[in-house]
């Protein structure tokens, strides 16, 4: 997948976001997920993922393939989410692995008004 489309992906979630009132003051969780041939390469590559502020899980898919997912806790903004995403793609490309997208759940004001 070509860096553009990223960028351009990237681009409209955070705009997006924005335009929901998501808080970009504070950290949250932010998803990463690459997707494999074989259990062994996402193992591979999640055991490069392992700190205080980072969690890495192995799932496999009904089509056979194997999800990786990569949590950071960070800010969402535009540069660092795309230098991660661009690290998670030189770490999972030679093991087969292909860069599948990324999230962050929206945390809703429950607090009456």
């Amino acid at each position: 997948m070509s860096t553009t489309f990223h960028e351009d992906v990237s681009s409209n979630v955070l705009l997006r976001m924005k335009e929901g009132g998501f808080d970009f003051a504070r950290v949250h969780p932010i998803e990463f997920y690459a997707v494999f041939p074989a259990r062994e390469q996402a193992c591979a590559a999640a055991s490069n993922f392992r700190g205080e502020c980072i969690n890495a899980q192995v799932s496999p898919r009904d089509d056979g393939a194997w999800d990786l997912q990569v949590s950071k806790v960070m800010y969402a903004t535009y540069d660092g989410i795309g230098d991660f995403e661009q690290d998670l793609e030189n770490l999972v490309e030679p093991l087969g692995g292909v860069v599948d997208g990324w999230g962050v759940t929206q945390e809703l004001d429950t607090s009456p008004v």
